[in-house]
């Protein structure tokens, strides 16, 4: 029997970015905004004019982490500390792996289907953009 797999669609990852897009306006900052799908796949990506080029891939990665390992990437960075249980954890994944705020993972009903990622402001404005990313799902 085939199995039914539950995913972020274009159409939630558009949604996403656009919520996104509106917090990074009052915030103030250009970002650069990432969507992967329930496999850490790239749905949509946006950068703003003026976006940092260097925090493309980190978005991208942001996004792909939060997936993969199925928690934030601010819950990562205290756990990859020296002495800490993942220490060392960034080098994998081909050292793709981002071990700071901005990357969060979507669920719909308790289960994963996706995550965001966003970067170029501070951490905390970075969890912000990635947060109103997922606060547009709500309901849906």
């Amino acid at each position: 029997m085939p199995r039914s797999l539950n995913t972020l669609t274009l159409s939630d990852a558009k949604r996403m970015l656009e919520a996104a897009e509106v917090k990074a306006a009052k915030i103030g900052i250009a970002y650069n905004i990432a969507v992967v799908d329930v496999g850490g796949a790239l749905i949509a990506f946006v950068r703003q004019d003026g976006a940092l080029i260097g925090s493309i891939d980190l978005a991208i990665h942001k996004a792909m982490t939060a997936r993969i390992f199925d928690q934030s990437t601010a819950d990562l960075a205290g756990m990859a500390q020296p002495r800490a249980p993942l220490f060392g954890i960034e080098q994998s994944n081909a050292g793709n792996v981002v071990i700071f705020g901005g990357g969060l993972p979507v669920r719909f009903s308790g289960e994963i289907v996706g995550a965001v990622g966003a970067s170029a402001g501070t951490i905390e404005q970075d969890i912000a953009v990635a947060e109103a990313a997922v606060a547009t799902l709500n309901g849906v």
